[in-house]
């Protein structure tokens, strides 16, 4: 993957509260098998239960571990693939629950994982039932740095900043977004690669999950910014071809990284 033209595959899954979620697992892993021609396919957020299911975060959370890992795991042995597997809720040994994404090898092999950081929801839902993640996540894949965000995190540019100071040229963001904020969605992906001058691939679901519409409209944005590829609204598959070192380039080309002014001091507002 560190060399030439890099294959990419988002699976934009269409949660429906109807389908079980074993059977669910069992379909989404037969669709990673189908991407075998890929380098690396990467899924959306709590695909499992649903971004916004949050009555089934308690009764469907599992270990890091756990069944939704063991079927993932598979599936990118089989298929011959880098497998960002979006995210689950896993419980953590003390009952804490957290939003949590799984980056697997081709040997099946879990890699990296990332608990996230910015939980959506102001006063409710993920906000109140999940805990925090509390440092930044990036992994190796075949030589190539990738940054891993979720959903939310796409907000907090600060964020990405870490991401990059940590080397990353691909940033990995798997989502649950609602379809009445999907220009937001399109927006921040963008900003957050012309800003980072790195690769962005951002993974949503479609359907409904507990009465809120997502968005869909997964999207491969480049170090300039430019959309390769968008999604519509429903379940696709949407590949696109990645240079590598079109990073470096951009980063060369127009410097911008260098001109950063860090440690300014916060302006006293007591007047």
């Amino acid at each position: 993957m560190g060399g030439g033209s890099v294959r990419v595959s988002l699976l934009q899954i269409d949660v429906d509260p109807g389908e079980a979620v074993d059977a669910r697992r069992e379909r989404v892993a037969s669709l990673v098998r189908g991407q075998a021609g890929s380098d690396l396919v990467v899924l959306p957020e709590l695909w499992p239960v649903g971004a916004f299911a949050a009555d089934l975060f308690q009764p469907e959370a599992e270990p890091l571990r756990g069944p939704t890992a063991e079927v993932m795991s598979a599936a990118a042995l089989d298929a011959g693939v880098w497998l960002h597997a979006g995210s689950i809720v896993e419980r953590a040994p003390d009952g804490a629950l957290y939003n949590t994404s799984l980056l697997f090898s081709p040997d099946g092999e879990l890699r990296a994982t990332y608990r996230k950081i910015h939980r959506f929801g102001f006063d409710r839902g993920e906000a109140v039932l999940m805990s925090a993640g509390d440092r930044i996540v990036t992994g190796d894949v075949q030589g190539v740095t990738v940054g891993l965000a979720t959903c939310y995190d796409l907000r907090f540019p600060e964020q990405f900043r870490l991401l990059v100071d940590a080397g990353a040229t691909v940033l990995l963001v798997p989502a649950g977004w609602p379809a009445r904020r999907r220009e937001h969605w399109t927006l921040l992906a963008r900003a957050r690669a012309i800003e980072s001058q790195a690769y962005v691939l951002a993974c949503g679901t479609a359907g409904t999950h507990a009465g809120v519409e997502l968005a869909g409209h997964s999207v491969v944005v480049d170090p300039w910014g430019a959309v390769l590829a968008e999604a519509g609204p429903g379940e696709e598959v949407l590949t696109a071809d990645l240079d590598p070192g079109l990073v470096a380039k951009t980063r060369a080309d127009f410097p911008v990284l260098r001109d950063r002014v860090l440690g300014l001091p916060v302006p006293d507002s007591t007047g």
